[in-house]
Parts: structure tokens; C-alpha cells; sequence
């Protein structure tokens, strides 16, 4: 999968500088990133087989659970084009307050 855009993620680790989850963060999404870097995805089964706590509400949005469900981040899945958007990567506690059907990432 192509997955758009690293730098999301990159921003969002540089973003808990200071916080104690930082590096368990970095390496969470680290590892998330290569895993779909290299998977080939043709449904969301192929998803769920892979992340069991992944809920999908659509193919325009998946929510992963990060670093055991403190974070979580939102994004869309092209199959046919293998591609892999990334829309939020947050807290649990913002996550709370965002609408997942809509939420776009923001540069």
C-alpha cells in the first residue's frame, strides 16, 4: 500500500515533544507504517485480519488503534489503487470529539 503522507505522522510524534508516550508513539506508527507499507490489501477482511481492533466504518474511513487504544488514527483505503490516506491521528480524548465520517487532515 502507498500511504499518503508519512510526514502526518512525523508531525504528529514532533507534536507530543515533552510527553511521556512520544517514543512509544513513534514507535507504534513506525511499525504501522512498514506493516501497510508492505501489505496488499484487496478488502477490509484483509484489514481485519491483520488489525482485529481496527474498526471499519467504511472504505472512506478505517480507525486504527494506537499504542493500545490511547491514540487513534483515521484514514481511507483506496483497494483498486492500493493507496492508504491518512485524514487524523489523535488522542483517545480528541478522538471523542471529531466526526470520523468527515474529519480531514489539516495542514
Amino acid at each position: 500500500m502507498r500511504i499518503i503522507s508519512r510526514k502526518t505522522l512525523t508531525d504528529f510524534v514532533e507534536s507530543l515533544a515533552g510527553h511521556k508516550d512520544q517514543q512509544a508513539v513513534r514507535t507504534a506508527l513506525h511499525v504501522w507504517f512498514h506493516e501497510v507499507s508492505a501489505a496488499r490489501w484487496e478488502n477490509a477482511s484483509d484489514i481485519k485480519r491483520r488489525y482485529v481492533t481496527a474498526s471499519i466504518i467504511s472504505a472512506e474511513r478505517i480507525v486504527f488503534n494506537i499504542k493500545g487504544n490511547d491514540y487513534r488514527m483515521v484514514v481511507a483505503v483506496d483497494f483498486g489503487r492500493q493507496i492508504v490516506w491518512i485524514k487524523w491521528v489523535g488522542n483517545h480524548r480528541d478522538y471523542d470529539r471529531i466526526d470520523v465520517r468527515s474529519v480531514k487532515h489539516e495542514r
